[in-house]
């Protein structure tokens, strides 16, 4: 397990990426904010297409899918692992469901009780903004009518990285665990998070860092993920 704090939106990213190419990276479990707060587009988004992109003071790309997405006043997470681990094996759908009901099980213990959204739209669905938590999924998280989770993967080479974000707290579109928990402390949230994974996955989790090869190339990705003509690319 890592955990980054306030870093960079370029290292985020980067070290996202450096964790899906390790071939020799233990399944990993990261937990991050972002300093200072910035929009991420997904891998597959227009820059034209993104009206929010062009008011960001800092914008970059991904490397899984989805939408666009504020960094602020959430918690992002992402799960790196060879594509045969127990939580990824099977159809793409199976292994987003068993990544959410991990989260579902965490949020319940803080008070919030979030559930997959269904067949039914959501309050929060809006049009034309190519913002992540403006469409939803019938495996995206939502609670009060509004989706709190929203996530993607990227598969290469017999890697996954799935990537997250979890709303802390509500904006004029979506909503936030600490609408029903009062718990807008990302720390406390990975907590929950932890505890979940040890409890109904069975899975321990071991605080690390990045080994200095994963740091270098890192360093490398997140440059690209910043760098405008990346950006813009599409």
């Amino acid at each position: 397990m890592i955990t980054t704090w306030g870093a960079p939106p370029e290292l985020n990213m980067g070290l996202d990426g450096a964790l899906l190419e390790s071939t020799e990276a233990p399944p990993t479990l990261r937990f991050y904010t972002w300093s200072p707060l910035a929009l991420s587009l997904g891998y597959f988004q227009r820059f034209a297409d993104i009206p929010a992109a062009e008011r960001a003071p800092v914008v970059v790309r991904r490397i899984t899918g989805g939408g666009a997405i504020h960094h602020a006043n959430e918690l992002t997470f992402s799960i790196a692992a060879d594509a045969d681990h127990a939580l990824f094996c099977g159809r793409v759908a199976q292994s987003y469901e068993r990544v959410h009901a991990l989260i579902c099980a965490a949020l319940a213990t803080l008070g919030c009780e979030a559930a997959l959204r269904g067949d039914d739209p959501l309050l929060s669905d809006t049009p034309k903004t190519g913002m992540c938590f403006h469409h939803s999924t019938p495996l995206d998280l939502a609670w009060g009518g509004r989706k709190g989770v929203g996530s993607a993967q990227r598969r290469r080479s017999g890697r996954i990285l799935h990537h997250g974000s979890i709303k802390l707290s509500p904006s004029e579109h979506d909503t936030g665990v600490a609408e029903l928990s009062g718990i807008s402390d990302p720390s406390e949230v990975s907590r929950a998070i932890i505890e979940a994974f040890r409890t109904r996955a069975e899975i321990r989790l071991e605080p690390s860092v990045p080994t200095r090869d994963e740091r270098v190339l890192a360093e490398e990705l997140g440059e690209i993920a910043l760098d405008p003509a990346f950006v813009r690319r599409r």
